[in-house]
């Protein structure tokens, strides 16, 4: 427990430093500005398109989330809320302020890199896709009346992107699920070469899979893959926890493990990522354990890995080929709070 404190002081020295540079900004919580950028921008919507893009708060569709594709047969969208490709340059603008409140600076950029992605993904697919690849199907959602008093909601999302935020009485009470995903995780031709929009998530989980012990690895490694990340309901669905414990790990791989948390945490603002990193920590890396499964016989070494505490779980996934046909060079990446997401409560 004493290397659990310690390490996560430490982490946090980052965390406490970018709240202080965010309020010397501005004096407002994030949840106040989450209520100012979503009133703007319904502020810029007619009629027509606040019906599109405005729920009640106990609308079954807060909780219908999607990170796949949503089409029919005739390649028409699917998906709830208004899209950006529909809007005007000032509501877009408003839009992406939104996001941009909701979201750190690591997690702005990466979020508005996934989006620019299916422009790439279009031209290397070509017109034969079975799916479309449109930069501008990113739909915006807001339920309730956002405000500082009461409940509300808003969502972003699109294909390999979903971020959910539910306050009450100003307060950000829930912050997921939060959803991040890329194809390719790493582009591996032309002159994008070697550009990659999630590196972190990948690159401290490799390192803490390569420094782990030949026990070690008997108690973390598992026999087949984790499944795919549950879209669509608010409880992730994932069963005990898998793996080896934190408390089975030396200092160095604990300070891994939680630098590892710590990079889907700091995909949001620096006082929301604080408070849920604080959450994931609290019970002690006795009960945060982490559990993978590496492939090293087939092509691309597919792999999967969990970090599974009482409160909270990230998942991630690198199985699937990429559009250019390179395989396990496609990663779905998200953070769910346990037992439900989205502000609820019970299992």
């Amino acid at each position: 427990m004493r290397t659990l404190l310690r390490t996560s002081a430490l982490l946090l020295i980052v965390g406490v430093v970018g709240a202080a540079a965010m309020v010397g900004q501005s004096q407002k919580s994030t949840g106040a500005r989450m209520a100012d950028a979503a009133t703007a921008f319904l502020a810029t919507l007619s009629a027509d398109e606040k019906k599109q893009a405005a729920f009640a708060f106990d609308d079954e569709h807060r909780t219908a989330w999607f990170f796949t594709p949503q089409q029919d047969n005739n390649k028409k969208a699917t998906r709830k809320g208004l899209r950006l490709e529909t809007m005007t340059d000032k509501q877009k603008a408003a839009a992406l302020d939104l996001v941009r409140v909701g979201l750190s600076a690591t997690g702005g950029k990466q979020a508005e890199a996934i989006m620019a992605n299916e422009g790439f993904l279009a031209e290397l697919e070509g017109k034969g896709g079975a799916m479309v690849r449109n930069p501008g199907w990113y739909f915006v959602s807001v339920f309730g009346q956002p405000g500082n008093t009461g409940k509300w909601g808003w969502r972003v999302e699109g294909h390999h992107l979903s971020v959910n935020f539910t306050l009450e009485n100003g307060e950000v009470v829930s912050a997921t699920p939060t959803m991040f995903g890329t194809n390719p995780a790493e582009i591996k031709q032309g002159p994008k070469k070697g550009t990659r929009i999630l590196p972190e998530v990948e690159d401290l989980a490799k390192d803490l899979i390569k420094s782990l012990t030949d026990d070690q690895k008997k108690a973390a490694k598992l026999d087949k893959q984790l499944p795919e990340i549950k879209e669509k309901a608010p409880a992730a669905g994932i069963g005990d926890p898998l793996g080896i414990p934190g408390t089975k790990l030396n200092d160095k791989q604990q300070t891994k493990l939680l630098e590892l948390v710590k990079a889907y945490a700091d995909r949001l603002p620096a006082d929301v990522a604080e408070a849920e990193f604080k959450k994931a920590t609290d019970a002690g890396l006795g009960k945060v354990y982490f559990a993978y499964c590496v492939e090293e016989d087939k092509p691309g070494k597919p792999y999967t890995y969990r970090v599974h505490g009482p409160t909270f779980v990230v998942e991630f996934l690198n199985v699937q080929a990429d559009s250019a046909k390179n395989p396990a060079n496609h990663v779905h990446s998200g953070w769910r709070t346990l037992p439900q997401d989205f502000g609820l409560k019970g299992k």
